[in-house]
C-alpha cells in the first residue's frame, strides 16, 4: 500500500507495508482521513505514537470495511465506517480495533465522514464524560473555529448549553456564533475573563474546554463559577503556570489534565458508543455538521499541514486518499 512518510521536512507519499489484521481489528479500504495538531506535534518529533500504533501520521479515518478479525461482529466487510485511529490515518490501507468504528452517518460522504471522529471524540469524552457538563450550565470553548471548537460548539448547542468562545479574529467569532455559539472574545483584544464575567452576569462559567494550557490558566480558574471544572487538553500556550490554590479551595475547582490518544481502546469504545447513541442521531437529521475549510488530495499533505500552522482555518482540513 501507500502512505504518507516523513522525511526530514517533507511528507512523501511512498509505498509501505501494508498493516496486519488481527483478532477484534477490522481493516479498511480508505477514502480520507483530516489533519490534527497532534500530527503536526509527531511529525516535528513531540508526540510519539503510543506502543504498538502504526508510525504513520494520521487519527482518524473513513472508507470500506474490507475484513475484520476473530471475534468482530460490530462490523461487517462492505460496510462504509469512520474510525478513531492511534495512528495510520495518512494510507490507503488502516487496521484498527473494532470498538474505535463507528458506521458512518447515511447522509455524509466519505470525505464528510473523515473530518468527525478525533474532533467530535474529544469534544464529548471532555466535555460531556470528563467535566460532566450538565443541560443547562455554561461552557467556555477556547479555539472556537478549530475542529475541536466547531464539534464542541454545536453538542453544546443541541444539548442546551450556552456557549462562548474565543478565536483568533473577529470574523472567526461571528462564524462561530452562526455556529451556535451564543458570545464571544478575539483573542487579540484583551482579557476574555473580563468579557465572559460580563456575559455570565459575574457568575462565572460551570465548564472551560482549553487547548491553550499555561499562559491561560490564570485567567481560566478566573472565570470559573463556584465548583466549575477546567478542561487542559492541549499546551499551546505553554507547560507550566502558578496555580491560585486558595481560589481553588474557596470556589471547589477542578482542573482535569486530558489527552485521548493514549487511552486504551476500551476507553476509547466508550466515547464512541456515546458517540453513536447521542450524536450520531444528530449527524443524520442535520443538527450537526462537520465543519470543512478545505480538501486536499493525500499527496499534498505537507501543504495541509501549513494550513494548519497558519491559524487561518475555520474547521476541518480534509485529506482524500480516494476518489
Amino acid at each position: 500500500m501507500k502512505a504518507i512518510d516523513i522525511r526530514g521536512d517533507a511528507l512523501v507519499w511512498d509505498d509501505t507495508e501494508a498493516p496486519a489484521l488481527g483478532p477484534g481489528k477490522v481493516r479498511i479500504e480508505n477514502h480520507a482521513t483530516a489533519v490534527n495538531r497532534a500530527d503536526l506535534a509527531q511529525r516535528a518529533g513531540g508526540y510519539p505514537p503510543p506502543a504498538g500504533a502504526s508510525p504513520v501520521l494520521g487519527l482518524e479515518c473513513a472508507g470500506v470495511v474490507t475484513a475484520v478479525g476473530e471475534g468482530v461482529s460490530r462490523v461487517e466487510p462492505g460496510d462504509e465506517v469512520c474510525a478513531l485511529l492511534a495512528g495510520g490515518g495518512y494510507a490507503e490501507t488502516v487496521v484498527v480495533p473494532a470498538g474505535q468504528v463507528l458506521k458512518k452517518p447515511a447522509k455524509l460522504t466519505f470525505v464528510e465522514a473523515a473530518s468527525i471522529p478525533e474532533v467530535f471524540a474529544t469534544a464529548y469524552l471532555n466535555l460531556f464524560m470528563e467535566a460532566r457538563l450538565a443541560k443547562g450550565e455554561r461552557a467556555v470553548i477556547h479555539a472556537g473555529a478549530s475542529g475541536v471548537g466547531t464539534a464542541a460548539i454545536q453538542m453544546c448547542k443541541a444539548f442546551g448549553n450556552p456557549v462562548f468562545v474565543t478565536a483568533g479574529s473577529q470574523a472567526k467569532i461571528d462564524r462561530c456564533v452562526e455556529l451556535g455559539a451564543d458570545a464571544g472574545m478575539d483573542r487579540h483584544v484583551g482579557d476574555f475573563s473580563a468579557a465572559l464575567r460580563t456575559w455570565t452576569d459575574g457568575q462565572g462559567a460551570d465548564v472551560i474546554l482549553d487547548p491553550v494550557g499555561g499562559s491561560y490558566l490564570a485567567a481560566n480558574l478566573a472565570s470559573l463559577a463556584t465548583d466549575g471544572r477546567l478542561v487542559i487538553i492541549g499546551l499551546l500556550g505553554g507547560a507550566k503556570a502558578e496555580v491560585a490554590l486558595g481560589t481553588m479551595m474557596v470556589k471547589r475547582l477542578r482542573v482535569i489534565g486530558s489527552t485521548l490518544r493514549a487511552r486504551s481502546i476500551s476507553a476509547k469504545a466508550i466515547v464512541m458508543d456515546a458517540l453513536k447513541e447521542r450524536v450520531w442521531p444528530l449527524l443524520e437529521d442535520g443538527t450537526i455538521r462537520p465543519v470543512i475549510e478545505r480538501v486536499l488530495p493525500v499527496e499534498m499533505a505537507g501543504d495541509a499541514h501549513e494550513l494548519i500552522a497558519g491559524n487561518q482555518t475555520f474547521g476541518k482540513v480534509v485529506l482524500r486518499v480516494r476518489e
